[in-house]
């Protein structure tokens, strides 16, 4: 037998090369992701809220503002302590430890109410000192969010709650410190420039 036969026997033994069919896929599978695609537009129209993204959830504006109470306008500090402090100083008026100061027994609040008064209007960024401990953060200024109503609340809610026992301030006072420090636009300096309103 001849070399080119052997080629031409070994070749005709060989089995064909193996393919791969056409199987589709499942109208069930079809159907479940159609549906789900479907729903899942459905449900993106459904939930769009047209408010600003700077809300960062499904409250607006109006959720935030503290209303007076009925009997005689006094606007309640607690709750604008609620609604605007509790996130750093905490419910109890503690703080956190090395990273926001305590307000209970601390000395801006239970010292001068025109020292407090400023420190609500304007905030405070940079090193300060409070009960030995130093703190190096930033707490926002208020005077643009608050009126001088809510700003003497507020500083009266300080004074009297978490243990603290000194006196309520008046809107008058909060008016004149505004108008005092009207032209002051920077947060205070912390220690550097508070210490000679204490």
């Amino acid at each position: 037998m001849s070399e080119q036969s052997k080629k031409t026997q070994a070749q005709q033994r060989e089995m064909p090369e193996p393919y791969e069919g056409n199987r589709p896929v499942p109208w069930l599978v079809v159907a479940i992701v159609a549906g789900l695609f479907i729903w899942s537009i459905g449900y993106l129209y459904l939930a769009y809220e047209p408010n600003p993204p700077s809300y960062g959830d499904r409250r607006t504006a109006a959720d935030f503002k503290v209303a007076a109470a009925a009997a005689g306008g006094k606007v309640d500090g607690g709750q604008l302590y609620t609604a605007h402090c509790v996130a750093c100083h905490q419910a109890t008026g503690a703080g956190l430890p090395g990273v926001f100061p305590p307000l209970a027994d601390s000395e801006w609040v239970i010292g001068k109410p025109e020292t407090l008064v400023q420190i609500i209007l304007h905030g405070i960024t940079g090193e300060l000192t409070v009960n030995g401990n130093k703190y190096n953060g930033m707490m926002p200024a208020f005077k643009d969010k608050l009126d001088d109503a809510e700003i003497a609340a507020l500083a009266s809610h300080l004074r009297t709650s978490f243990g603290n026992d000194s006196g309520e301030v008046d809107q008058a006072m909060a008016k004149t410190e505004r108008e005092a420090t009207a032209s002051h636009e920077a947060p205070w300096n912390g220690d550097a420039e508070l210490q000679a309103m204490k």
